[in-house]
């Protein structure tokens, strides 16, 4: 009887680690962006909030009249200084032009876009959905929009804690908060579309699963 034969394996090294191309990058950047900010057009449509940075760049905005963007983008400053110490300049640098893309495409869209009519939990509903499937691409290419999800990466890489159930828990907790801004209605409105924004992040974005860099 002959000595079986050594056949290559069909299956990569298990460290081996596939990595995005910079097209792939850039093209994962304008996707998940279009649709965030898709997502929070809804949610500005219908009056709702959303948890975060981006909650707080919501309320600041209803109380003050303040540009949106502007606000989302220099409340987001200091986590950014974080995700460069602990994240390192690539993820710092494709989370900075993510967010700059999210407020640009959110100051334009009502020029582009307009809702006659929404009903608010379908906004909650489709909008966090659509806002949870844009972040879930940008955690993919190793990108964020800053604030809380910086946080929720930086737990799920070093202590293996999945981003979507730590970006609910703190998404919930704004919410709740908000309570003495916003409407009951609508703040269970806003939850209802935190939760499914993260369970969408919860259920695709597990530590390990996605190997691609």
């Amino acid at each position: 009887m002959s000595a079986p034969q050594n056949r290559p394996s069909a299956d990569p090294p298990a460290n081996t680690q596939a990595c995005h191309s910079l097209f792939e990058d850039l093209q994962a950047l304008l996707t998940g962006t279009l649709v965030v900010a898709l997502g929070i057009a809804m949610y500005k449509k219908a009056g709702l909030l959303t948890g975060g940075v981006t909650g707080v760049a919501f309320l600041s905005h209803y109380a003050s009249g303040i540009n949106f963007g502007l606000l989302l983008v220099g409340i987001n400053l200091p986590f950014y200084v974080f995700a460069l110490k602990r994240m390192g300049l690539a993820f710092t640098v494709k989370s900075l032009l993510a967010l700059a893309l999210v407020a640009l495409f959110t100051e334009y869209s009502s020029a582009l876009l307009r809702f006659e009519w929404l009903h608010p939990v379908v906004a909650g509903v489709v909008g966090g959905m659509l806002m949870g499937v844009g972040m879930l691409i940008l955690f993919r290419h190793k990108a964020s929009l800053g604030g809380f999800s910086v946080l929720a990466l930086y737990l799920q890489e070093t202590r293996g804690w999945r981003a979507g159930k730590v970006q609910m828990a703190l998404d919930c907790a704004i919410l709740l908060g908000s309570a003495f801004v916003v409407e009951p209605m609508m703040i269970a409105i806003s939850i209802l579309g935190a939760v499914v924004l993260n369970l969408s992040l919860a259920t695709n974005h597990k530590h390990g699963r996605y190997m691609a860099a």
